[in-house]
């Protein structure tokens, strides 16, 4: 019995863009021992030094954690060796901060040299541990994006699905699930081989799956796309096929290995998974520049080259990356739903039975998700304006699509930044400029492929949004709005510090509005232009009555 093949590409759709998206979500970054459900400030980042510095570590984490607690109620003067602090610098929980540990008076007390180098190394330990997360998640990311691909080319392959290829696709998509776990454990071990060998595996075993899809399907020709079937060398095009489909797996084996004893290597050989169809390209390239044209073999792949080089239909570029913004949506709906509802004992007790004034305490979490969503909104709204205009997406078109979205997956990290600034200034600072950067790349990504597409425009663009058309103006304002906008924000982080949040939120307030007046505001500018333009170049006319006194009247 066969099964429409559509049903299997959404499900498997489904489930490849939500593992793609395990990255920033704040599930992934708790640490085990926390009893929080939120990570909502640089502050509990410092919780996961505690594998780095010992338990002096919890004693600089300023949020609710039962471990820290624990840590500091059973001895939390004993500081690490290796920061260089004795053990008479006693913490103590502030008078004037609730929650927040500061250090007590004493020797080694606040102030002292030593609690200054503490702070500095945890500082620069926190930016270390998030540069590594997102390195970690980039890398994840764009490989879920290049098996993707290959599954995307695959089902063009296949035309038809029975019991057998429903049960292989079905074993492929279990084995996709369990990516968000084995991407929690690189990015919370780095440095432990464990985590990089059970991804590997996972790449392994959805290559052998495929490979076992593609040589079921060609034992089987009735099942192939018409266009294969009826071609006489089949088997060229199942080894052509396996050879493309088995060449990521092959470097994760390799990286597998090396996990065991060097897993630096290993980082590298899964990175080369992501660019290897570019370098395949380029070799191709270098290998025709210096041997000079060939002759194509006798029996060539003619009609499907099957080619991970190639680039995908515009409506598939478009499933995948409507996917992605609406599970980031997604997880900021479960974050304001999970992590902002008041408890009951906490009114009855804290707020005398009043609701409102529990809620009211939640306000900057509440403006924070307002903002953050309508950040995710307009960006899925410029994309979708931007592909409305694409006939057709080049490769280098689908790269800059996928960094976009790679870091429009940042997004959630963005909103539990603001959700909860820290208390200190300078972690309110380094929280907007977080999220500035993220909101900033993930749309500076889509301005480049509108003027990637701009370079080609007779291929890839509509004849109205080419240069002179009646919408290239409007396109442009709206794809550059959310970078300067970003720009603007992370500008004022440096020069005035001190209202860097409220301007930050005001943007999040200013940039919505102005999306619904830009239309409005492009047109003023260009009757603007036009008024200028028309004053500045003379009358048709006016030249000859100029020159009419001078010359000899007639007789």
């Amino acid at each position: 019995m066969s099964f429409p093949l559509e049903f299997f590409l959404q499900k498997h759709q489904i489930l490849l863009t939500i593992s793609g998206v395990p990255a920033l979500c704040p599930a992934h970054l708790l640490c085990p021992q926390c009893a929080s459900r939120s990570l909502p400030s640089w502050g509990r980042w410092r919780h996961d030094l505690t594998g780095l510095y010992g338990r002096s570590a919890a004693l600089l984490w300023t949020g609710e954690c039962r471990a820290s607690r624990a840590a500091i109620a059973g001895g939390g003067s004993t500081l690490d060796p290796q920061i260089g602090i004795g053990a008479s610098g006693g913490w103590a929980r502030g008078p004037s901060e609730k929650g927040r540990w500061a250090p007590s008076s004493g020797p080694g007390g606040a102030g002292s040299d030593g609690d200054a180098l503490l702070f500095h190394q945890f500082d620069k330990s926190i930016q270390k541990l998030l540069a590594t997360r997102i390195a970690v998640y980039l890398m994840t990311f764009l490989i879920v994006t290049v098996a993707w691909a290959a599954h995307t080319r695959l089902f063009q392959v296949v035309g038809k699905i029975d019991d057998t290829l429903a049960l292989l696709n079905l074993a492929c998509m279990m084995t996709i699930t369990f990516l968000p776990f084995t991407f929690s454990l690189m990015v919370t071990f780095p440095d432990v081989p464990l985590g990089i060998f059970l991804f590997c595996m996972c790449v392994i075993a959805i290559g052998a799956v495929q490979a076992l899809i593609v040589v079921y399907a060609f034992h089987f020709p009735y099942l192939l796309n018409p266009q294969i079937e009826r071609a006489p060398h089949r088997a060229l095009y199942r080894q052509h096929i396996l050879r493309i489909v088995l060449r990521g797996p092959a470097l994760c084996f390799v990286a597998a290995g090396f996990s065991l004893f060097f897993y630096p290597l290993s980082y590298l050989l899964m990175a080369m998974v992501i660019f290897l169809p570019y370098v395949s390209k380029a070799s191709s390239w270098c290998k025709g520049r210096l041997v000079g044209p060939q002759e194509p073999p006798a029996h060539s792949v003619e009609f499907f080259t099957f080619d991970l080089h190639e680039p995908l239909s515009k409506e598939r570029v478009e499933a995948f990356s409507d996917g992605v913004y609406a599970i980031v949506a997604t997880l900021l709906i479960l974050d304001i739903c999970e992590d902002n509802v008041p408890d009951s004992k906490d009114v009855r007790d804290k707020f005398h039975g009043s609701l409102v004034a529990a809620l009211s305490a939640y306000g900057p979490h509440f403006l924070a998700y307002f903002g953050s969503f309508a950040t995710v909104g307009l960006l899925w709204f410029a994309h979708h304006s931007l592909f409305l205009h694409i006939r057709k997406a080049t490769q280098s078109m689908g790269l800059l699509n996928t960094l976009s979205l790679a870091f429009v997956g940042g997004l959630p990290l963005a909103y539990q930044q603001t959700s909860a600034f820290a208390r200190q200034p300078r972690d309110e600072l380094e929280s907007v400029r977080v999220s500035c950067a993220i909101i900033f790349f993930a749309s500076i990504f889509q301005f480049a492929i509108w003027t990637t597409a701009l370079l080609q425009e007779r291929e890839t663009l509509q004849p109205s949004a080419r240069f002179g058309g009646r919408e290239h103006a409007f396109m442009f304002a709206k794809l550059a709005l959310y970078p300067c906008a970003s720009l603007l924000a992370f500008a004022s982080t440096c020069f005035l510090s001190r209202v860097s949040t409220a301007i930050f939120h005001l943007t999040q307030i200013a940039v919505p509005l102005t999306f619904l007046l830009l239309r409005l505001l492009v047109r003023l500018a260009s009757a603007l232009l036009r008024a200028l333009r028309g004053l500045a170049r003379p009358a048709p006319g006016a030249e000859e009555d100029v020159r009419a006194p001078l010359l000899p009247s007639t007789c």
